[in-house]
């Protein structure tokens, strides 16, 4: 008998998605109808490019991968940028969201985020490099907290907003600037070397008759 083909495996690289997404929280719900019980599934995403913008979305499905899908194109509406300056967020900000209350402030360089639960991952989804949180309510309901959390990173002062597109801007032409000198030495041409050519052998002269 002869061996079937081994399936043809690409070597071609997947492309990277343009944000990163994580499942804050996933629950089962139930709605009482006249009918019974319907259950689903109530998934909240949080996604972000780690640039400055994140989001969230809370949808509810059927099943988990129809709730997830349908929070992630929910989130992609809701995106936010986050200021950043000097690798850090410009000023301290609060925000209280029904039984939340987030307090966000900037830390030294170095430090890291020193945040904890969903906080963490919101401001980890949104590239901020450095970043010191606290959750003043008291309530451990992760999306009523990543509400407040958002309430709170969309609250920065407009001269701040405007200082950190500045900065960004700087930033990508100076790198733009970098890649372009990078192309030109790599495009100018070698110069090329003359190889001499090899001496003629000069021929032995004829012996003349006698």
């Amino acid at each position: 008998m002869s061996q079937g083909r081994k399936p043809f495996k690409s070597f071609r690289k997947k492309e990277k998605p343009e944000f990163e997404q994580t499942i804050a929280d996933l629950a089962r719900v139930t709605r009482v109808t006249k009918g019974g019980k319907q259950l689903s599934f109530r998934a909240c995403v949080l996604i972000g490019d780690r640039k400055g913008r994140v989001g969230y979305g809370v949808q509810k499905g059927k099943d988990v991968q129809i709730a997830v899908d349908k929070a992630v194109n929910q989130a992609k509406k809701n995106l936010i940028m986050v200021p950043i300056v000097d690798g850090t967020i410009p000023h301290k900000v609060e925000s209280k969201y029904k039984a939340a209350k987030v307090m966000v402030k900037p830390a030294p360089m170095g430090s890291g985020i020193i945040a904890g639960s969903s906080i963490r991952t919101v401001l980890e989804l949104a590239g901020i490099p450095n970043a010191s949180s606290k959750m003043l309510g008291r309530t451990n309901n992760k999306i009523t907290n990543i509400k407040a959390t958002f309430s709170a990173l969309t609250s920065f002062s407009a001269s701040a907003v405007i200082i950190a597109k500045e900065n960004a801007a700087k930033k990508a032409n100076e790198a733009k600037a970098v890649k372009e000198t990078v192309e030109v030495k790599t495009e100018a041409p070698a110069k090329k070397v003359a190889k001499k050519a090899p001496a003629k052998k000069k021929a032995a002269p004829k012996a003349k008759a006698e």
